[in-house]
């Protein structure tokens, strides 16, 4: 390979979204993003049910329940937004209420719609795991990297998630996109 293909710290050039990638970059691209999922996911999986008893897809479900627009979400809207099947996210769901951390409700104008809110001790728990939340991340992730890179990062794994295609040419495909913003979530809860 020739200097002009190599990035000042020692790697391929990047190609644009879309083009061809040989089977050893797709291994070692495959290769760093598990196992960098696998040690943030390790470590804030123990450090959640340490600190406060919850797991990650619990510590998810509260935060989305708590960033949703208007008083609760849908349990079908949850489902989407949490990854889960619909009887593993019913039974986290019931879990979270037995501990008294979110209320199920029936949704109005709808017979069979189920509604799931958070209650003040739930705002309690998740002010606790979002702050692991926060020093987990840091501390495994944002603190080695440039905020450039945490840009960069945030960005393409932004669009991944939500299976768009590559950024358009130009220098539009630099600046911060919009549903980042969306994505980004304050180290604290809302209040009620």
């Amino acid at each position: 390979m020739t200097a002009a293909g190599m990035t000042a710290a020692g790697m391929t050039a990047a190609q644009p979204p879309g083009a061809p990638h040989d089977e050893q970059a797709c291994a070692r691209a495959w290769a760093a993003l598990t196992a960098a999922h696998a040690l943030v996911t390790e470590q804030m999986s123990a450090a959640l049910t340490r600190t406060c008893g919850l797991s990650i897809n619990e510590f998810q479900i509260l935060l989305r329940v708590d960033r949703a627009p208007g008083p609760g979400v849908r349990l079908g809207e949850l489902c989407s937004a949490v990854r889960l099947t619909q009887p593993s996210l019913s039974r986290a769901v019931a879990r979270l209420e037995r501990h008294g951390w979110l209320r199920r409700a029936g949704a109005p104008g709808d017979g069979r719609g189920v509604m799931i809110t958070l209650t003040a001790a739930g705002r309690e728990v998740l002010a606790q795991g979002s702050a692991v939340h926060t020093q987990t991340i840091s501390g495994l992730l944002l603190d080695r990297l440039t905020p450039d890179e945490q840009d960069v990062l945030a960005r393409a794994l932004t669009r991944v998630a939500e299976g768009g295609p590559g950024p358009p040419p130009g220098p539009s495909a630099t600046g911060p996109s919009p549903t980042v913003q969306e994505h980004s979530w304050p180290t604290q809860p809302h209040s009620a």
